[in-house]
């Protein structure tokens, strides 16, 4: 299995809390506590991605669908890490082609540089020409599982099929 886990170092004290306040797709400001009580599947990506992000939110949909009823006890979440290009706009034209009630979350530098330290991720921007805005972004491509309380349960290797992601998570729930 390729879940990694550094959670349960103590039962009752998760590695790390989810915690952020950025802005959805839909232009509303949106905290980890907005979203207690649901289990968190959360990926850092951008819209302009060619391949690892929406390879991942496809199996993030496909996760989504095979959950059935169980479905509604998750929030996919996709935290940009290019504010400059990711806006509301651009998140609301990007995440619903996805089909999985994910909700897109973008803010400013500032604020993606702090829910990235949070969430203990790496991300730089790199140039290059043939890009858009002559830019891509390197990134960590994990997609994390917070429990209902917010609080880390571990992380899926970029490549982790829907089908164990499914079976580790409804082992949890």
């Amino acid at each position: 299995m390729q879940f990694s886990i550094r959670e349960e170092q103590r039962a009752d004290a998760p590695a790390f809390q989810a915690d952020f306040e950025l802005t959805d797709h839909r232009g509303i400001v949106q905290t980890d506590e907005d979203f207690a009580g649901r289990w968190l599947l959360v990926f850092f990506g951008f819209a302009n991605c060619p391949d690892v992000c929406p390879t991942t939110l496809a199996e993030v949909a496909a996760v989504m669908d095979a959950l059935g009823s169980d479905a509604a006890k998750v929030q996919p979440l996709f935290i940009s890490i290019d504010p400059e290009r990711d806006t509301p706009e651009k998140l609301a034209e990007f995440v619903p082609a996805f089909e999985a009630d994910i909700v897109g979350l973008t803010g400013t530098a500032d604020q993606i540089k702090r829910t990235s330290e949070t969430f203990r991720v790496y991300f730089e921007k790199i140039e290059e020409a043939a890009s858009p805005n002559g830019y891509t972004m390197g990134h960590s491509s994990q997609l994390f599982l917070f429990d209902p309380q917010g609080g880390y349960v571990g992380a899926w290797t970029y490549g982790t099929s829907a089908e164990e992601i499914v079976s580790d998570l409804r082992a949890r729930m």
